[in-house]
Formats: structure tokens, C-alpha cells, sequence
């Protein structure tokens, strides 16, 4: 596939807080905080947060329908050592001693279907431990001891190369995302972010952890309200890390809307619109979303990876697509309360 990129996004440009709270809407909001309480060689701590709220006037505060903490410890090879929520799942005490990637997602699959079935905020939280895990150190470079010598090192690596070629549309031979002097962590195209809160809304959010020391975060926002026939979607997704001065820098956000028939609950428009990327090819994949439409909202997490996987999509906007299959579940959340 050849590959194009596109000049139409004045890369980087934050999206900003949230926006106000629409009437009659369902907002769902997620974070995974990832912290090193031990050193950087012990493992990770994981403190996720997910809530679906329903706003009947904006001018109150929603209205909880659903929330679920998640508490959990990965190695640096992002193994799974410890595992909690709340409320309480016994269930995930079988995930334990997998590792993050395709293996834990098929695993949710099969030994917590009902968590699936249902769309719960938790669900949300554990399918992202496989990209939070991946991604949480790039916090480290943003800090006091971070040595590009090192990153440009294994870069340089033959067998560290081979894995990472292909994984996406930036990764492939010749682009910056491969070059050892460019592809390095100090070379990424990032931008400090405001707050996620909108100060206009303080409830438009869940109660998001403090910042206290290095750490990495991802959050994620989704926005469903309905027009006749129509399900209006508008979301937003964000990894950042804290900084020493204070603030937050993102290397990865996106924010996209989209529409889906109402009644057969298939995607009908989408368009995600880059906002920080960290390499300069990486907007290109907006450009073969289109392929998602037709698709049914509930089964988005499989058409994404079978359509946009590898070098036809970007790992992230696949994320921010994969997170839509919950519409659904979001929906019917709105259809009870009117």
C-alpha cells in the first residue's frame, strides 16, 4: 500500500477539555494512571477509573449509571502479577501471569463474557491494559535520567527493529518511526495539554487521580446523544505524562465523531481528526477509517483489527475506534431513562 501523508492536519494541536454536557446524553469517561511506586525496574502500578453518567439538564450533575475501579501490578515485560476491581469480579483472579497484547484480550473473551455482554465500564479498563502497558514508559522521557543514548541503542538493535516493523503505518522501512536518530523518544512530535476537566463542567468527568510524581495516563471520553433515527458520537482519546514543572504532555490524541443507524446499529459516518502524533506519518491512517462503515457498532473491536490492522492503521486510532463497540450499551442506558 502506498503510503500518503496528509498535509490537512496542523500536527500538534490539543483538542482541549471536554465539552459541555449535551441534554438528554450518556457520557462515558475512562482513565488508566500508570505509576513506578518501586523504581523503574519493579512493576507498574495500574489505577483505572470508568464511569457511564447520564445528563438530563446540564445545568445539574449526571446522573451515575455505572462505575468500576480497576487496581493492577504488570511487570516490565507486561506481565499481569496482581488484579482488582471494584466492585469485585472473581473472575480476574484467572488473568493473572498473562501478558499484555492479543493473548489478555482473548482471554477477557473467553473468561469474562458477561463483562463483554454487558458493556461495563471495567471491560473497557481491562482491554486497555494491553495498550497502557505498552506505551506507559515513554513517561520516563519526559523526566530527569532519561538517556536517548540508550533508546537510540536498541533501537539499533537487529532483532528490536524486526519487532517493531510493520506493527503500524508509521513503522515501515524508511519512514522517521524506524530511524534510529529520528525515531527516538526526544524526537516526537508532542504538545502540553490543559486539563481534561472543562472548568465550565466539573462534573463532565470522573474524579480524575492527582498528580503526584512521574506517570502515565490514558483517558478516554465518549459522547452519545440521539436525533430521530440517528445516534450521534463524539469521543476523545489521550496518553500523556505528568512533568516535572507540573502540566501534562500528550504524544498520542485523537478526537473523532461519528453517527450510527439507530435501529440496526451499524456505522453510518465516522471522522477522526488527529490532534498529537508523535511521527509525521502517523495521520495517514485517517484515511482508510472508511472501511469501518456498514459495520456493526457491537462488533467493532474485531472489524477494526481486521481492517486497519498493521500498516493499514495507527495502533492508537484503532484504540479510539475498537473503545465504539460499547454504543450500543450506551444507548440502551439513554433509551431506559426516557
Amino acid at each position: 500500500m502506498a503510503l500518503i501523508v496528509s498535509t490537512d492536519w496542523q500536527l500538534p494541536d490539543p483538542a482541549g477539555p471536554a465539552p459541555l454536557r449535551r441534554s438528554d446524553s450518556v457520557r462515558r469517561t475512562s482513565s488508566i494512571d500508570m505509576t513506578w511506586p518501586e523504581g523503574r525496574d519493579k512493576p507498574m502500578a495500574f489505577l483505572g477509573r470508568a464511569r457511564d453518567a447520564l445528563t438530563l439538564d446540564p445545568g445539574q450533575p449526571p446522573q451515575l449509571l455505572a462505575e468500576d475501579l480497576m487496581e493492577a501490578q504488570i511487570t516490565l515485560d507486561r506481565t499481569l502479577v496482581g488484579l482488582s476491581s471494584t466492585p469485585e469480579r472473581a473472575a480476574l483472579a484467572e488473568l493473572i501471569g498473562l501478558r499484555g497484547g492479543g493473548h489478555l484480550r482473548t482471554a477477557l473473551n473467553e473468561l469474562l463474557p458477561r463483562e463483554r455482554a454487558t458493556g461495563s465500564p471495567l471491560y473497557l479498563l481491562l482491554d486497555d491494559l494491553s495498550g497502557t502497558s505498552l506505551i506507559a514508559g515513554w513517561a520516563w522521557s519526559r523526566w530527569p535520567g532519561y538517556t536517548p543514548e540508550l533508546e537510540q541503542a536498541l533501537r539499533s538493535d537487529p532483532a528490536m527493529r524486526a519487532k517493531m516493523e510493520g506493527v503500524c503505518i508509521s513503522f515501515q522501512p524508511g519512514l522517521s518511526a524506524m530511524s534510529v536518530e529520528h525515531g527516538s523518544s526526544e524526537h516526537h512530535r508532542t504538545a502540553r495539554v490543559p486539563p481534561l476537566v472543562n472548568p465550565q463542567d466539573p462534573d463532565g468527568w470522573h474524579r480524575l487521580p492527582a498528580q503526584m510524581g512521574m506517570s502515565m495516563r490514558r483517558a478516554r471520553r465518549i459522547d452519545i446523544w440521539l436525533q430521530g433515527d440517528t445516534v450521534h458520537i463524539d469521543a476523545g482519546f489521550q496518553d500523556s505524562a505528568s512533568l516535572p514543572e507540573g502540566g501534562r504532555e500528550a504524544v498520542h490524541e485523537y478526537s473523532l465523531t461519528a453517527t450510527a443507524d439507530r435501529a440496526t446499529m451499524t456505522l453510518t459516518s465516522v471522522t477522526p481528526r488527529p490532534h498529537v502524533l508523535p511521527y509525521p506519518e502517523c495521520p495517514a491512517a485517517v484515511a482508510n477509517v472508511q472501511q469501518l462503515l456498514g459495520c456493526p457498532l457491537a462488533e467493532l473491536r474485531e472489524f477494526v483489527l481486521e481492517r486497519l490492522g498493521r500498516t493499514a492503521g495507527c495502533t492508537h486510532l484503532n484504540d479510539a475506534l475498537r473503545a465504539l463497540a460499547e454504543i450500543p450499551v450506551l444507548v440502551r442506558h439513554l433509551d431506559t431513562a426516557r
